[in-house]
């Protein structure tokens, strides 16, 4: 599966955890040329960084799997409706995607080829071994490069759209942990929530969106924290919803 859109880690179970990582990966085919400098690949507009990383950690406990993108979100963004513009990006915090400018064609080649698989198995992955609860991963840079003087200071952030249960729940234990917690912070889940309206709201799934700081998430010290805190509250959550794990 090393041409797949997505990377599975651990073994899904009915009634554990899984963590959902759209943009985990910033690896790009090499059949795509973006037109971007390849230094942008490390950078927060290419990818989530830190995720992949406490999606591994996560996954030592068996109760959770993840579900992660395996491409760089330059390439598609797992976390539009394909019929986002923004799903196939030509421009992203600044950056011009020259390699973006496609045709309609080529767009649906590019959503065929690795959007439309990703959510399939997805939704496959979910009605096999429905989860008791999600965990939505993502992190997000301290400051935008388009908008230097608007700082982020919250060191996670929780989002949600229509079902808020698990996450008033996450919210207060998360800020007992010691974070900073910005809620529907640094944006808000009912404007940008495309992964969870499809497959944990539409299911009736609970879940929880999650947004780390960048520079926290992006080393081991951090990764290790999150990682903890994380799991601790999932099965807090799962506990306070009645819910088995």
């Amino acid at each position: 599966m090393s041409d797949a859109p997505f990377e599975l880690m651990g073994t899904p179970q009915k009634g554990g955890f899984l963590i959902i990582g759209d943009h985990a990966s910033n690896r790009v085919p090499e059949d795509i040329d973006l037109g971007i400098d390849p230094s942008f690949l490390g950078a927060h507009v290419a990818w989530d960084i830190g995720v992949a990383a406490v999606a591994r950690l996560i996954t030592q406990d068996e109760a959770f799997s993840a579900f992660l993108g395996a491409y760089s979100r330059l390439v598609v963004d797992l976390n539009r409706d394909e019929q986002d513009a923004a799903a196939i990006p030509v421009e992203s915090d600044g950056l011009a995607i020259p390699g973006n400018a496609l045709s309609l064609i080529e767009k649906e080649a590019r959503l065929e080829r690795f959007h439309r698989p990703y959510h399939g198995h997805l939704q496959q992955l979910l009605s096999e071994h429905r989860p008791t609860l999600i965990l939505s991963l993502h992190s997000y840079t301290p400051a935008l490069q388009s908008k230097p003087n608007e700082a982020r200071p919250w060191e996670v952030g929780v989002l949600y759209n229509a079902q808020e249960t698990a996450s008033k729940l996450a919210i207060p234990f998360l800020e007992g942990a010691g974070y900073l917690v910005g809620d529907q912070l640094p944006y808000s889940g009912k404007v940008l929530n495309a992964t969870m309206n499809r497959h944990a709201e539409s299911n009736n799934i609970p879940y929880i969106g999650i947004e780390m700081r960048q520079d926290l998430s992006g080393n081991p010290v951090g990764q290790a924290r999150y990682a903890r805190i994380l799991s601790d509250m999932s099965h807090f959550v799962s506990e306070q919803l009645g819910l088995q794990a």
